[in-house]
């Protein structure tokens, strides 16, 4: 493929988007079960292993790190001011779209506005060290294997047809994940902002029993609780509802270990 950003491929950069999503998951997964004893999900999108951000901000660090790259002072510094955009950024999207948050740094120290604090971007400068000094190195000479192992035409395809999955992955986990949290506001009849027009929009989606077996069927309690443990709805006084709290009967993750 002859398109590229920063002189990397369209199918490079999306190659990294795979790995390190699927790496960040691992990660997230292994954090959970050493520090909570918790076997849980700790993925962004409903279908694969994936932890988005991960994938995002590999993807960005790659391409932004570059004008960093003079030494490693200089490469921690740009790994430390991109990623903590990075993660502000997302948890602001987040709160914006869905009223919610993956993630709360409010008792960390020199936190902004509970979105990103100093130790997370201390974390994301040694993280872009290891980065591009050591994984992105063996990561490329994977991808360079692969290239030598299937021809032009199926790797075009692959790369298509999962580029076309990740955005329906995507799309399908935005909408199952509104549709989630508008049930729990209305259900639980949660002090939420826009409130009424919460409650007028699920009077509408789930006054069509189609929509409804639909929903029930595939984006359930269960499912979205199961797969987004963690997620939390914002009140109008900005206090924060961890959404496995309204579901007690539901069990928010894989294992437990006591």
């Amino acid at each position: 493929m002859k398109e590229k950003i920063q002189k990397i491929s369209i199918w490079k950069i999306f190659a990294y988007f795979i790995i390190y999503s699927f790496v960040g998951f691992v990660v997230e997964t292994l954090f959970a079960l050493v520090n909570y004893n918790v076997l849980e999900s700790r993925k962004s999108f409903l279908y694969g292993p994936f932890c988005g951000i991960y994938g995002v901000g590999a993807v960005v660090l790659i391409l932004a790190l570059r004008y960093f790259n003079k030494n490693n002072y200089t490469l921690f510094l740009g790994g430390c001011l991109v990623g903590s955009i990075i993660e502000y950024i997302i948890s602001f999207l987040g709160e914006v779209i869905f009223d919610a948050r993956w993630w709360d740094y409010s008792n960390r120290v020199l936190n902004i506005n509970g979105r990103i604090c100093l130790l997370y971007a201390i974390f994301w400068g040694v993280l872009s060290l290891i980065l591009i000094r050591i994984i992105n190195p063996q990561v490329d000479r994977f991808i360079n294997y692969i290239k030598t192992k299937i021809n032009i035409k199926t790797l075009k395809a692959i790369t298509c047809a999962g580029i076309v999955f990740m955005i329906v992955n995507a799309l399908a986990s935005g909408i199952a994940m509104n549709l989630f949290l508008m049930r729990m506001s209305v259900e639980n009849d949660l002090n939420i902002k826009n409130k009424e027009k919460t409650i007028e929009q699920y009077n509408k989606i789930y006054g069509d029993p189609e929509k409804v077996e639909f929903i029930n069927k595939y984006w359930g309690d269960k499912k979205m609780i199961m797969t987004y443990p963690n997620v939390t709805l914002t009140m109008k006084d900005g206090s924060k509802v961890y959404i496995k709290s309204l579901l007690p009967d539901i069990k928010p993750y894989i294992y437990k270990f006591d």
